[in-house]
């Protein structure tokens, strides 16, 4: 039996058309991570276990890493994920560069998931990332993530951030329910996943996990929250009449109050909006959550997500600084702009010049041509033998070709070239020591 032609499932081939796809996105990313002064990292695909062990959360490492001993006995996994990297590496330096940190990456990465759309196996994604810099870094994070969607063409329309905060979650969840360790961590991936199921099979898990009315009514509450204005109310039904909370109040709300006030006052209010049920998976994140929806019914999912974390430092027992982060996966993110038609037309190549000699004595004369253009920053094609100017022609129409230099006979005596521009249906003859 012969090999099969396709690749690993969940994993693609990038043939030219689909590079052309991802360059554009890629460079869209540095350029806008490069104006808000992120400069890039990059780290090894191969990680010890113990890194994801020690703070990625149970499904990460039970179920999506692949992971393998080595010749050394190593357990080690192909990256899933780039933020501890990125912890590992600040780790190393963060005591000798200035403060705040910003980074960027594009890394490949890989999960052992069932392909669908907008999730494959394989993936590049996204990261920025900024230590020391608080609230101000939250706000920062996700106004550059929306200067990302913008730099697409993409509006508000199209897209929305939901914003939660872990703090005020621990203050429900710990403050308010007060649930033994098992059934708190049960809530928050039964809040994660509230919206992909349906609400009566919901509300029924709710009772179960609490096994207390007055603690479920907490918590359905909790989750129909949508504004600002909606916890203000939520706090003040439940804490009114405490004398004493069992958790600061105030030090667990007012950051999310405060970073709506900043995102509203950069110019973003219709950009973000509150949702209960964002809360991130992963275990290391401690403040400000997020994750960017694309409002398309036909595509209604989330494109990216981040937050901020305090302790992943500590893993390599260094002192706490904290972070704030995104993942922006190129599979949704392509997904995003093909449903909202924002991507340019990259079917074909674009060549501005195709050098073809008619004759085969001009060949030293076009490969001459040819060199001289790229000298000055044209991207340009050598056409391999003479030939017809019919195949020229249905050449350079395949390969979307602006301007076809032809040299025959006639053009080589004089020293002259003969350039047909295939965009304005012009032709001009121009000596050739004038290029």
């Amino acid at each position: 039996m012969g090999l099969t032609k396709s690749p690993y499932r969940g994993t693609r081939d990038f043939f030219p058309k689909e590079m052309r796809t991802r360059q554009y996105i890629f460079k869209k990313m540095e350029e806008v991570s490069e104006l808000y002064g992120y400069e890039p990292y990059d780290g090894p695909l191969l990680e010890e276990v113990e890194l994801y062990r020690a703070k990625s959360g149970e499904e990460l490492i039970n179920e999506q890493i692949y992971s393998f001993t080595d010749r050394g006995n190593r357990e080690v996994a192909i990256r899933p994920e780039m933020t501890p990297s990125l912890a590992r590496m600040v780790a190393q330096i963060h005591r000798e560069v200035p403060k705040p940190i910003r980074m960027f990456s594009i890394p490949n990465l890989m999960r052992y998931e069932k392909p669908q759309r907008g999730r494959l196996r394989e993936f590049w994604q996204y990261n920025a990332d900024i230590f020391g810099a608080g609230q101000f870094g939250e706000a920062e994070i996700i106004q550059m993530a929306v200067s990302l969607l913008r730099s697409f063409g993409a509006t508000h329309e199209h897209f929305e951030v939901l914003i939660n905060d872990r703090r005020f979650v621990d203050l429900v969840f710990e403050g308010l329910i007060s649930l033994d360790d098992v059934s708190t961590k049960k809530l928050y991936k039964l809040v994660d996943a509230k919206n992909k199921m349906p609400s009566d099979k919901f509300s029924s898990e709710v009772k179960n996990i609490t096994n207390d009315e007055a603690k479920a009514v907490i918590f359905e509450r909790f989750v129909q929250l949508n504004t600002i204005d909606d916890i203000k109310s939520f706090i003040a039904d439940f804490y009114h009449s405490k004398t004493a909370a069992p958790v600061s109040v105030n030090d667990n709300v007012a950051p999310l109050y405060s970073i709506f006030k900043t995102l509203e006052d950069l110019g973003l209010g219709d950009y973000v909006k509150f949702d209960p049920s964002i809360v991130r998976g992963l275990d290391y994140y401690t403040g400000i959550v997020f994750e960017i929806f694309d409002k398309s019914p036909e595509n209604r999912r989330a494109i990216a997500g981040g937050g901020s974390y305090a302790n992943l430092l500590q893993i390599f027992n260094e002192p706490s600084l904290e972070g704030v982060g995104i993942g922006l996966g190129e599979v949704p993110l392509t997904d995003f702009l093909t449903t909202h038609h924002l991507l340019p037309d990259f079917s074909k190549a674009k060549l501005e010049y195709l050098v073809a000699y008619l004759v085969p004595e001009a060949e030293k004369c076009a490969s001459e041509l040819a060199s001289k253009l790229r000298s000055k920053n044209h991207k340009t094609e050598l056409f391999f033998g003479e030939a017809k100017p019919k195949k020229i022609f249905s050449y350079s129409e395949k390969k979307n070709i602006s301007k076809i230099c032809f040299i025959g006979e006639e053009e080589l005596k004089n020293n002259e070239v003969r350039i047909k521009d295939l965009i304005n249906k012009t032709e001009s003859i121009v000596k050739i020591k004038d290029i």
